[in-house]
């Protein structure tokens, strides 16, 4: 059985990435198991670019074909902030009521109403020094009016999903995959490996 290294320490993601991925004949492997290896900084200026940074390398480090993604929420009000700085929004160990409240207080400041946002997910994957798979996905909603609800991570009760009439912090786990960033990127991916020869 081929394995696969999933490079995040996110358990939200983990949880996710393993749902949608649950068929294909891998061994997925997780950074819980290579604790010598720290963490590389995150240079780029996209999230592709973050991405393949971090697959790279991850597959460098560890000899293991690697699967990697970058995401965030972005809000179009703020310049599209906070973008790829979500996870390190007003620092890296900020809470997320904490990020939260400061996004609130600066679209309450914004001299715009457009409460347009959107979660962005660029994956990649990378074999030895190869690239090997790549793709971005997002989905669109607004900034919700005040956070709700308690399922999902990160940014999901702020984020309001219009056809669904709820923030992704309100609806299952099953639900929000169906339609998010990193389910569609998810699946793209997922068909990308039912459809390369196993080796």
């Amino acid at each position: 059985m081929r394995e696969l290294l999933i490079a995040t320490t996110n358990k939200g993601k983990l949880r996710e990435i393993r749902q949608v991925l649950e068929d294909v004949p891998l061994r997925l492997r997780t950074l819980d198991e290579f604790p010598q290896v720290r963490v590389p900084e995150e240079t780029g200026i996209t999230f592709a670019d973050n991405a393949r940074q971090k697959a790279q390398y991850y597959a460098g480090t560890t000899e293991l074909p690697t699967m990697a993604e970058d995401s965030g929420l972005e809000i179009d009000a703020l310049g599209r902030e906070p973008g790829i700085y979500s996870a390190r929004y007003l620092r890296e160990d900020a809470s997320y009521e904490e990020r939260f409240a400061d996004i609130y207080r600066r679209m309450r400041g914004s001299v715009s109403s457009d409460r347009r946002a959107r979660f962005v997910c660029a994956l990649a994957m990378v074999d030895g020094d190869e690239i090997r798979f790549e793709t971005t996905a997002n989905v669109e909603g607004l900034l919700a009016e005040e956070p709700a609800g308690r399922n999902g991570f990160g940014y999901d009760p702020i984020f309001f999903y219009p056809p669904y009439g709820r923030t992704f912090g309100q609806v299952s786990d099953h639900d929000k995959t169906a339609v998010s960033h990193r389910g569609q990127a998810l699946r793209a991916f997922r068909d990308y490996l039912l459809r390369t020869p196993r080796t």
